[in-house]
Parts: C-alpha cells; structure tokens; sequence
C-alpha cells in the first residue's frame, strides 16, 4: 500500500485517508474515489487529496477484518458487520470464554495494523455477549501479514467459547437458630438464577441442622442424584476439619481445597463425592455480586474440573471487592428493562442550510402538514411505548405543532452545543424501564410507522442487546435503536456527536435491517424539501 497525498489525475480507485467535505459533496474515510467524485473535487479547486492506494495482495480494512473474523468458525464465536476496519466478535452461546495470553500476543505482534483485543481469560459470558475485537489500523494491511494473522487465530486455543452444559444442582443449606429462614429463601432464589444464567436447574433443596451427619448424609444422597452439589452453612468455614469439608469426607468424597485467594469469595470448599463437584459456597454468595463462587460454578458447568492447583492461581485478578470492572451477570428485578422500545424525537437544531428565507426544516409542509408533526404522527403509530420530543430553536413554534399529539416534549436550553446535548436531554426523559431508544432525526419525511415497528421486531428479536440501524440495503442509515446498556455511553458524548458515534464504537454488536430508500432521504435544504415533494415554512 502507498500512502500519501496523490494527485487528483492519479488518485483513481485510490481509498481516501480522511473524511472530506467539498461544497455538497461529502465523502467518508475509506470511500473509494471515483470518477465522478475526482471531477467535482476537481472542480472545487483541489490538485490533491491523501489517500492509500492499494498494491496487489493488499486487502482493504474492512476486507481485512471480515477475513481475520471468519477464522473464529467453529469456536463458538461468531462476527458482526465489519466497519471502519472494526469487527466485533459476540458469544454464540452461553459459556466460559477462554483465551490463550501467549497466543493473542503472538497475533499482536504480527503486524501493528492488525489488532486483536478480548476478555480476559475464563469470564462468564451470556450468548450474545462481546468477547473480542478486530480493528485493522491502516485502510490496507499485505497479503503477507494477513495470511499470517489468519493463522494464528485459527489456532483452536487461541480464543473460544467453551459452552456451558446443563446440569441438575441439588442444595443443602445448613440451619442455626441465627439464620432467618427468609436469608434462606433468597439465597436459594438467588442461586436458581445463577444456575439458569448458564442454562442449568436447581432440583432439589434441602435443610438440615449445622452438624457433620446430617449434612454429609444428605451431601450423599444428592450425588447419586445430580451433576452438582452446592451446600450453604449457616457458619463462616474456619478450619479443614470444619463442618462442610468434615462431611464431605464423612460421606465418602475428598477435599480438594478449603479457601481460595479470591475476594470475595475466601471461604470456599472444593470437593467431589461419588465423582460430583461438591462446592461449600461462601457467605459471600448469598449476595448477586460477582465472587469467587461464580468463578468455580462456571468453571463445572462449562465442563472444566478445577483442583487445589487452578485455584491457587487465582489471585492475580482475584480482587473483586467493590472494583466494578464489568457489569453484573445478573440484574435484579427492580433494575431489569421491561424490553420495550421508547421513541427520542431529535427536533432541536437550527436548521441553519436551510438559508435565511426559506425557514425551519421541521416547520416545512407535506401534504399540508408541518414536517415534525408528520415524524411525531409516524413515531406515535409505531410499536414503540412512548415518544420524546426534544426541542430547541424556536422550541414554541415546534411544540405549538404537537399541541394534540400524546407526546412527551422536552426542551434543550444547551441545543446550541450540538446533537449530543439533545440526546442526553431525550434519553434522561425516558422512562426508566425502556429497554431502548429509537433515536429518530425530524428531518426524514419517506418514514413510516411501519419502518420503525421492523427495526423494534429486530431489536425484540435480539433480546435487545444490539444496536439496530436502519439500511438502504447496501449503506447504513436512520433511525437507530440504542440499547439500554448504552444510555450511560451517551452521557460521554459532547459536541455534535449523534448516535453514530456509539454505533461505531464497536461497544455493541450492529444488526442491519434494510428498509428501503428512506433510510436515507433526509430534507437539510429547500431544495431537498421540494424535492421530496415538501413546501417550506415560508413557501420559498
């Protein structure tokens, strides 16, 4: 690949270095220059422009990226859409992800234009959940390096998704005179949860007194008759000759290890009777947060047999006390999203190319209708649960347009700093419980309800953990669906930043859905308001 500034007359199929914007003419970075595009910068006055030509051999970033992601097939991996040299690799199932540090750092060191980025080692994750990404730095890598890239990860240990195996759990939860049976009853709850998060069941519960017989009679009878023993005490393990390990060995298993270099999570047991994990859970457990437990449950179901040795090592990374390094594997039911999909309603630029005369884009008329009452009537036809409005300049004569629509309008008194501001200002109106936001642009007068109910299927479809971005069937577009997991991102936006910004991120994987031209008319100028078949405010 040669880099560098080209003249316009060789410049030809060469892939532009920056984005650029010539009069109307706008062009992304990475957009193959044409004839056409050559001409009109021509025209502007422009000799030159920086760009990257290709050599043979040479693979475009995109074309890189898709290449390196496609070697992942069999790992229980699978890739989104590459972007801007971007692709995203998600779980294709529930399970533990596994990666191989001396392998990834070969990967790495292949070529600095190829970067390969993951979890850490054994993290739990859901089905769907990103694990990796692929990001090729320059607009082309070589044939050479590629090829040894592709290699490298095709190593089967490289990074995989070990799948998560149903198992039938038993629980026996000890009881003193001091544990309320209603801590009992949570923890078993709790547990039910942890367990179904890795596609497992809790069968059976028992409780008995907080002594060695009991338990390990029960701790027997549960092994002959599930994959996995859990056991709760009443009382912190204090000594290898304690309650739990005592009876597991009483009922004929062995003891592996009495505590563990995890935090929270010190006073585990690790044992097996009749060839069944038996797991002295910590007090920690009885607790959603992410402890040691977790880390030895998901190891079992996901068919790994750890011992004294594995959980020896487990100290480096082992801190977990209040270091909230990743979100909860496990949402309670006062913070879990009903799923629904809540409309934000962008209508608070200054509509500033539309001129001076010609007036307020979202005041202009379709069908003798004012534009942004138009969008507000699609958004209210639509699936989506509610609408947002968010106003700005000449935020009364846009609201005065609303007046008997069931919307929620909002005003941004920062509307002057750009989109981010009316983004935050939408999402804060929400309702807590959305489970995304579909960030509609006032300006996009081809859209329909039924547009937008077949982006909130695809999101409903997913579970509701993927951006969702409207297509033309072959460039992206508006609207797009945020998922909740992303509100908190938007905050971090500044400027006039808009959703794209998230969307590129690679954060979250992006699920195209094509739905025709209209993803792509939008009426920023007079011109394109008659165009499309509008009139202006002021009839100009």
């Amino acid at each position: 690949m040669r880099f560098g500034p080209v003249g316009l007359d060789e410049a030809e199929g060469a892939l532009l270095a920056h984005a650029l914007s010539v009069g109307t003419l706008r062009l992304k970075k990475g957009h193959v220059l044409g004839h056409s595009d050559l001409t009109l910068l021509d025209q502007a006055g422009m000799k030159t422009v920086v760009a990257a030509r290709l050599e043979p051999g040479d693979a475009s970033e995109d074309e890189a990226a898709e290449a390196l992601a496609g070697a992942f097939r069999g790992a229980n991996i699978h890739a989104a859409n590459a972007a801007t040299g971007r692709v995203n690799l998600h779980a294709a199932r529930a399970g533990l992800f596994r990666a191989d540090r001396l392998m990834v750092d070969h990967l790495n060191s292949i070529d600095p234009g190829i970067t390969f980025a993951c979890l850490g080692d054994r993290v739990q994750v859901a089905e769907g959940d990103m694990v990796a990404t692929i990001k090729i730095i320059p607009l082309a890598v070589s044939a050479v390096s590629l090829k040894q890239a592709r290699s490298a990860i095709a190593a089967p240990a490289l990074a995989r998704v070990l799948p998560f195996r149903p198992s039938r759990a038993g629980l026996v939860a000890t009881q003193l005179p001091t544990l309320k049976p209603s801590v009992m009853d949570k923890t078993r709850d709790l547990l039910r949860d942890r367990l179904a998060a890795a596609g497992s069941k809790l069968v059976e519960e028992v409780r008995v007194d907080h002594e060695t017989e009991a338990l390990a009679s029960e701790i027997g009878r549960l092994a002959r008759k599930t994959d996995l023993v859990i056991v709760f005490g009443a009382s912190a393990v204090t000594d290898p000759d304690d309650v739990i390990p005592a009876a597991i060995r009483a009922a004929g298993g062995t003891v592996e290890r009495v505590g563990m270099p995890v935090d929270p999570g010190n006073l585990l047991v690790l044992g097996s009777c009749q060839g069944v994990p038996v797991v002295g859970a910590p007090g920690c457990a009885r607790s959603p947060k992410e402890n040691g437990f977790d880390w030895i449950v998901a190891r079992i179901l996901a068919g790994e047999t750890p011992d004294s040795r594995d959980i020896a090592r487990m100290g480096v990374g082992g801190l977990l006390k209040e270091i909230p390094t990743r979100p909860q594997p496990r949402q309670t039911g006062e913070d879990r999203a009903d799923g629904g999909v809540s409309v934000v309603l962008l209508a608070a630029g200054r509509s500033s190319r539309m001129g001076e005369t010609a007036g307020h884009k979202l005041l202009a008329r379709f069908d003798g209708e004012p534009l942004i009452r138009r969008m507000t009537r699609v958004a209210l036809a639509s699936k989506a649960t509610a609408t947002v409005v968010v106003t700005g300049h000449r935020a009364d004569d846009i609201s005065g347009s609303l007046d008997d629509l069931d919307a929620t309008v909002v005003v941004n008194p920062d509307y002057a700093s750009g989109m981010a501001s009316s983004l935050k200002t939408g999402l804060d109106a929400l309702n807590n419980k959305a489970g995304g936001a579909l960030i509609l642009l006032g300006d996009m007068p081809a859209l329909t309800a039924g547009h937008l109910d077949a982006l909130i299927d695809a999101f409903a479809e997913d579970g509701g953990k993927s951006i969702i971005r409207a297509s033309d069937g072959e460039r992206r577009g508006n609207p797009v669906i945020l998922p909740r997991a992303a509100f908190s991102e938007v905050g971090r936006l500044s400027g006039d930043v808009g959703a794209r910004m998230l969307v590129e991120s690679g954060a979250w994987p992006v699920i195209d859905v094509p739905i025709g031209p209209s993803a792509r008319l939008d009426v920023d100028t007079p011109e394109a308001v008659k165009a499309a078949g509008g009139e202006t405010e002021n009839g100009d």
